[in-house]
Formats: C-alpha cells, sequence, structure tokens
C-alpha cells in the first residue's frame, strides 16, 4: 500500500466512478481498478459495492475515505514544502533512517523532476546525528522521526507514523492480537543503535512503566533489525511503513501499541538563522 493507492482510492470515493477518477488524475480506468483491487486485498476488505455497474463506497471503505484525505494531504504538504527547496541550486537533504527507508528517495526524485539543474545531495542517519550535521552546517535541512533537542533547530511535524511492535510468525506472540505492556518483561529485542528516535521513544516508553527488556542485538538499519527478528525470534518496535512487505507475507507479525503510546511524526528540521523558503 502506498500514497500512490490511497490517492487513487480518494478521487473513486468522491467521483463514485472509476472511469472519472481516471480521467482526473491522467491514468487508465484499468490502472484505477487495480489499485482499488490491491487496496482491498491489502486489507482483506470490500471498500465499494458494485451493483448494476455503479459504485457504492461500504462502511469500511468510508473509514478508509477519512482517514486517506488526512494521509494524502499531509503528504501533498510535505511535498509542496520540499518543492520549495527548487528556487536553491544546492540543497543538502538529510534523513534519519526510518525516513529515508521509506519516503526520501520519493521527495529526491520530485526534487530532480521540479528543477533537473539542482545539485541535490542526500545523507540518512539518526536522530543525533542528523541534529549535528545540522547544528555544523553539513545539512540545509532534514526529516526526522526522533526528538530534536537543540533549541537552535526549527522542527515542523508534517507527516504522521506510528511504531509497531513485531515478531516473526514463530513468535507466540504472533498468535495475539494484543499483548499486556507488563508481557514485555524480559524480553530478548533488536534494537536500533543509541541515536536513534526509534529507540529514544519505545525506551522512555518502557522506562515510565518500569519495564525491563534484555535487548540482545544492536543494528543501524531496518534491514538488519528485521533479519534479527525473522532469524533469532527475537522482538522489535518499527515504523510500520517498513515492514508491510512481509506482513503482507505473513513473515512478520505486528501488534500496535495502546492508546496510541508509539505515535508521532516525521518532521522536517532546520537551523533558525538558515534563511530557508518552506
Amino acid at each position: 500500500m502506498t500514497i500512490r493507492h490511497l490517492r487513487i482510492f480518494r478521487e473513486v470515493a468522491k467521483s463514485q466512478n472509476m472511469s472519472k477518477a481516471a480521467e482526473r488524475l491522467f491514468i487508465s480506468q484499468p490502472t484505477v481498478s487495480q489499485a482499488i483491487s490491491e487496496l482491498e486485498e491489502y486489507y482483506g476488505v470490500l471498500l465499494f459495492e458494485r451493483l448494476n455497474r455503479r459504485l457504492y463506497i461500504t462502511e469500511i471503505g468510508k473509514k478508509l475515505f477519512f482517514y486517506a484525505k488526512k494521509l494524502v494531504k499531509e503528504f501533498d504538504d510535505l511535498e509542496e514544502r520540499m518543492a520549495n527547496m527548487t528556487k536553491i541550486e544546492r540543497i543538502r537533504i538529510g534523513a534519519t533512517v526510518s525516513v529515508g527507508d521509506s519516503i526520501l528517495s520519493d521527495i529526491v526524485n520530485r526534487l530532480k523532476e521540479l528543477n533537473p539543474k539542482g545539485e541535490i545531495y542526500s545523507y540518512v542517519g539518526n536522530t543525533e546525528i542528523i541534529e549535528n550535521k545540522l547544528l555544523n552546517n553539513q545539512l540545509d535541512i532534514a526529516i526526522v522521526e526522533g526528538k530534536v533537542k537543540s533549541s537552535d533547530l526549527i522542527v515542523k511535524p508534517e507527516l504522521k507514523d506510528y511504531l509497531v511492535l513485531i515478531c516473526s510468525s514463530q513468535h507466540p506472540f504472533a498468535r495475539r492480537r494484543t499483548i499486556k505492556v507488563d508481557e514485555l518483561a524480559n524480553e530478548s529485542f533488536a534494537m536500533r543503535e543509541k541515536g536513534s528516535g526509534t529507540r529514544e521513544l519505545f525506551e522512555e516508553y518502557l522506562a515510565k512503566r518500569h519495564i525491563p527488556i534484555k535487548v540482545v542485538f544492536e543494528g543501524n538499519t531496518p534491514a538488519s533489525i528485521k533479519k534479527e527478528v525473522i532469524k533469532n525470534n527475537y522482538l522489535a518496535v518499527i515504523s510500520i511503513g517498513l515492514v508491510e512487505e512481509e506482513v503482507n507475507n505473513s513473515i512478520l507479525h505486528i501488534i500496535e501499541s495502546e492508546k496510541n503510546s508509539w505515535n508521532r511524526h516525521f518532521s522536517i528540521v532546520y537551523h533558525k538563522d538558515k534563511v530557508l523558503i518552506i
């Protein structure tokens, strides 16, 4: 499931007609139909009733439409802000690992389309490293998922994200839809390195509840974390956007946090003294 799927779904829901949605998006009707089918298969639900060659959105479809409108708008706003950077001949963009693995390449490609002559440098690291590079003028702007500590940096939340607990299909938790937080005590975890925003958020959550865990693996990429979870039956916490393929293929199982405790934003960050048009 991608932003493109949600954008197509939004247009179909608004027009209740796949042909009209295709015209508005300047794509073919079969492409629209395929995108809707992929969404329905991904979520395992029926989004539209098809009666007498007409579409009627289902109740579940209405709920998805509510969220899709918000997410597409947030992503479009983010793209617009980053597109304004094309007025600068050279832009140095930083991103934290979760962002780098999910949306950074799309943003860079979009900037290249808007300004083919512009020079773009991009760098991916954890929140702590990105923050230091912004403070030392090694980056002009960044998109991060962690907490930024320096008061010299401007932080503007742009795109919603949330973390999920992941385990292999062989783990006892894989047969559960929910777990209590105290059940995490003394479980073996694969964690991001120190300085990671993902790790900091999760460790703060555990500390407030006095839940001890065992960190048995540390890695600096989502791929390394997922590999340990799958191969060695560890637990991990990771951005939902980084495990879609494994979840769809039943390789990984996800459990969401209670009361949206791990919700967060991808934020645009830049130095307060940096002159940027955003």
